[in-house]
């Protein structure tokens, strides 16, 4: 029988209102390490999205953090009702490169969400994927429990370098590692991609939840592929002397998730939308 929407979405979803100001929306994403948010009125009907690049690009525009959700959040918001069939849902997360959650809505009211990592879950039963149903579930919005907490950095510069906000200790992938073994390392360590390393550490592609599930999302076929016939060669990177302000405008205005951060072709970090808000 054909899965649905509801036999894999999360129904537990962390949410705020549009009269939230954008700090309550920015501390709950940051501190459980979500990348976006639903926006629900009182009557739990879905108005809209909020995401952490929408705030970056409010505050490039000068926004305060003490404007309203829903002058931030993005009211044009695609949603599938329950029954919808998890082959075209699917096909949405995979087409739609900014869109990795996908609300689940009965009428107007949501009911969960489902994103990509969940779909990493259910792509292959039985086999080497289907051993990620049982992985604890938790990845952005997929999360049915609270994420462990994350120490937070101390308070972004407003002027600095890159190398003051972004992350080094990283987690990479090989270009010859299984896709199997990525898909389930991007799942344990709740990440949406992965930057690709030589074995001199050097910087080579990058690998993501839209690479491994490729154009037939549902398929679970991988045929003993390999991380360096799915990832992205061609990687907008940063160098760990510039400005923090350039990172912030560079993220904001390709709708960036996660940027490598190297010197001299070496991988030395990462900054993402996390690090800069």
């Amino acid at each position: 029988m054909a899965l649905r929407a509801r036999d894999v979405m999360t129904t537990r979803v962390v949410t705020v209102g549009p009269d939230d100001p954008v700090s309550v929306a920015v501390h709950k994403m940051t501190e459980l390490r979500y990348s976006a948010l639903p926006v629900i009125d009182r009557r739990f009907r879905l108005v809209g999205m909020i995401s952490l690049i929408d705030v970056l690009r409010h505050r490039e525009d000068g926004g305060a953090d003490t404007t309203r959700v829903g002058a931030v959040m993005n009211p044009d918001v695609l949603s599938v009702p329950p029954r919808a069939n998890l082959s075209l849902l699917a096909h949405r997360l995979r087409s739609y490169g900014e869109l990795r959650v996908m609300p689940v809505v009965d009428g107007a009211t949501l009911v969960g969400v489902v994103t990509r990592s969940d779909l990493l879950r259910v792509r292959s039963r039985p086999g080497p994927l289907g051993r990620l149903v049982q992985r604890v579930k938790g990845d952005d919005l997929d999360s049915l429990a609270t994420p462990p907490p994350v120490r937070r950095k101390g308070p972004l510069p407003a002027t600095g370098l890159v190398r003051e906000a972004m992350t080094t200790a990283v987690v990479t992938a090989r270009a010859v590692d299984p896709i199997d073994t990525i898909a389930e390392r991007l799942v344990e360590r709740r990440h949406k991609s992965l930057p690709v390393v030589d074995d001199q550490g050097k910087l080579v592609g990058l690998v993501s939840e839209a690479d491994i599930l490729g154009k037939e999302p549902l398929s679970g076929r991988t045929n003993g592929r390999t991380v360096g016939s799915v990832m992205t060669k061609d990687v907008i990177t940063l160098s760990p002397e510039d400005p923090i302000s350039s990172a912030r405008l560079l993220v904001a205005e390709h709708g960036l998730r996660m940027v490598p951060v190297v010197e001299s072709g070496r991988l030395v970090g990462v900054l993402s939308r996390s690090d800069l808000v």
